[in-house]
């Protein structure tokens, strides 16, 4: 699904927002020593790192008769790399009622997050300039690592994961120019912030969005959101969409953002860290 979609009433906005999710969130998976799998029934990245957030399903489209053997599978995968793991519940996931069949396996329901789309012509960009504030494409492997870091810190990622999180960042690679960017925030020369932008499925999908916690409040955040859209906006796209942190849910309602669908987490712990905010998706 390629097609720009136009505007915020199209009934392909929500598949297209889903669509980028999975894009990102799968690219981990196609990392060497990753796995993926991608198939009609549902699409599954387990990356290893002990952190649910690298390690998911996504687009279940499940029977009644199937969905045992699906959750099952995904155990195995899962705990055969001793990794906790994410199932995203959308708008669109068959069966229904997976939640219940999830529950009875072992997972939790760790919590919803909104799907947010904004329409690039009438972004509110009426917010203040951050001090000293300078944004640069991520464009060279040491850059990367950098941005990785920043991330992993901003993210409230626990500190004992931050390496193999930047060794992943490393195996996704570089695409500069491509459908995955990655921005970095220096204020007064020291990288402070960082975003990606996906340009998938007819949408400009913002992600990763991080501040070290001694810079925020200054509308770096804000800052790190709209530069990657004002370039999605240039190349011809008109929505933008992410999925919210609760830190960052009021940010993007000042920019111009809506609600236009819910996801649902359910969480399997495996062997899992002990984490703080989990906001790789914005």
């Amino acid at each position: 699904m390629n097609r720009i979609i136009e505007s915020l009433s199209s009934a392909a906005l929500g598949p297209a927002l889903e669509a980028n999710m999975v894009e990102f969130w799968s690219a981990y998976g196609r990392a060497p020593q990753r796995e993926l799998y991608e198939g009609p029934d549902l699409i599954r990245f387990v990356t290893g790192v002990p952190f649910p957030l690298f390690n998911g399903v996504f687009r279940a489209r499940l029977t009644p008769d199937t969905v045992d053997a699906a959750i099952g599978e995904t155990l195995a995968r899962g705990a055969s790399r001793g990794a906790p793991l994410f199932w995203w519940i959308g708008p669109d996931t068959q069966p229904s009622d997976l939640g219940a069949y999830l529950e009875r396996h072992g997972f939790i329901h760790a919590g919803d997050t909104p799907g947010m789309a904004v329409d690039l012509l009438a972004l509110n960009e009426d917010q203040p300039a951050p001090a000293n504030l300078t944004i640069k494409h991520v464009e060279d492997l040491e850059t990367l690592k950098i941005w990785a870091r920043v991330v992993a810190a901003g993210s409230g990622a626990p500190e004992p994961i931050h390496e193999a999180l930047i060794d992943l960042e490393v195996g996704v690679g570089i695409a500069p120019n491509g459908s995955r960017r990655r921005y970095i925030g220096y204020q007064n020369g020291a990288p402070v912030a960082a975003a990606a932008l996906v340009l998938n499925g007819g949408v400009a999908g913002i992600f990763a969005v991080a501040t070290l916690p001694e810079a925020r409040r200054q509308g770096i955040g804000a800052a790190l959101t709209l530069a990657p859209l004002r370039e999605a906006c240039a190349a011809g796209y008109r929505v933008g969409t992410l999925q919210a942190s609760e830190m960052g849910f009021p940010v993007y309602r000042r920019l111009g953002f809506q609600e236009v669908c819910t996801f649902g987490l359910y969480l399997w712990p495996g062997v899992m860290h002990p984490s703080g905010e989990t906001t790789y998706g914005g």
